[in-house]
């Protein structure tokens, strides 16, 4: 029974991994089934977009434990794919397959077991993608790449790296923007976030993030971020949010969080509206603050709300309250931990 688990340190800088393997050496494995969890993944802001002259997207965001994603991979005569999310998963394995240099068919069962909702700003996209590309690895016994090279088998860490980075190791993800001839963007540091600290998300009943074509438009259409506005977004991240992380400063990091996060959404204010995703989304942060909870702010484009607590019974308390106050029926209410760990892919062999 194997993990999925690199640490950064460990990885070549300027060694190839054996994406690429010879279509003789991959032969049917022996009976066996994988199971990938992943955590999902909360995107606390980017650091730039629009600007050609300086690194694209980067910024920071965490790992939580819940909604996580679970697949499970079995033996077959061909490709099958059941449970949620087929299509999407079809998809990606024939992806995996094309870059694995495959010259013959994938023989497996693909199941979903659980997995939370698309375009809620969970990052459930990436960690789906990586999932299958490392459990079909794992499946036909392959050397594990790096997850650089894992992210380009499947077409992932275009833009943000954090969910990328948060699948190899999870916890606090600071990346640094990418430059048009990288495949990725650098990591700046992965800190191990309190592991008593919860998250409390509210997602709304009926609404998604943006996605697809339509988060390319909105892109096109915004204005670059400023020099001025990266700096501050910066430093914000690295002298305030990252050392309070690692000294598990509460009032620190929450504060940090929220005024990246006001200021990275105010970015997006043309398509948006303001710094959130909506009026609805705006009256909800300003709630949880009235309520004295300071670190809240919106993962991605939303429409995930999150709520930073010291405590799990703190944690208790404010989704009690948030309750109370009616909004059980326009948000779905869970607590999250941070996940400090990343992925898992483990294998049970069946001795023939």
């Amino acid at each position: 029974m194997n993990k999925y688990r690199r640490s950064y340190s460990s990885v070549p800088k300027n060694k190839p991994h054996p994406l690429h393997v010879s279509p003789r050496l991959l032969k049917m494995p022996q009976q066996r089934t994988v199971f990938v969890s992943t955590p999902s993944r909360l995107h606390f802001g980017l650091l730039s977009f629009g600007n050609p002259d300086v690194r694209q997207f980067g910024g920071a965001g965490v790992m939580i434990d819940r909604p996580g994603l679970r697949l499970r991979i079995d033996s077959a005569e061909s490709l099958e794919v059941v449970g949620a999310l087929s299509a999407r998963i079809r998809e990606t394995a024939l992806r995996w397959l094309e870059s694995s240099n495959r010259d013959e068919k994938l023989r497996c069962r693909i199941e979903v077991v659980s997995a939370p909702s698309l375009h809620a700003g969970l990052g459930v996209g990436t960690q789906l993608a990586l999932a299958v590309a490392a459990g079909l690895n794992k499946y036909y016994d392959l050397e594990p790449p790096n997850v650089e090279a894992l992210a380009k088998s499947v077409g992932r860490g275009r833009r943000s790296a954090v969910g990328t980075y948060g699948f190899e190791a999870g916890g606090l993800i600071a990346e640094q923007g990418k430059l048009s001839k990288e495949s990725m963007s650098p990591l700046i540091e992965r800190v191990a976030m309190p592991s008593e600290w919860r998250f409390v998300l509210a997602t709304p009943s009926e609404n998604a993030g943006l996605h697809g074509a339509a988060e390319q438009s909105a892109f096109d259409q915004l204005p670059p971020v400023s020099l001025e506005t990266t700096n501050r977004l910066t430093r914000i991240m690295c002298d305030r949010m990252l050392p309070a992380a690692k000294s598990a400063n509460f009032s620190e990091f929450s504060d940090a969080v929220y005024d990246f996060g006001f200021l990275a959404g105010s970015c997006f204010e043309p398509i948006q509206g303001g710094a959130y995703n909506g009026p609805a989304l705006e009256h909800l942060v300003k709630q949880v603050r009235s309520l004295g909870v300071r670190g809240v702010g919106q993962s991605s484009w939303g429409p995930t709300i999150y709520s930073l607590c010291e405590s799990e019974s703190q944690a208790n308390s404010l989704a009690q309250d948030l309750q109370s106050q009616g909004n059980e029926r326009q948000y779905e209410i869970a607590i999250a931990a941070p996940d400090n760990r990343g992925a898992s892919v483990l294998t049970d062999l069946v001795d023939l």
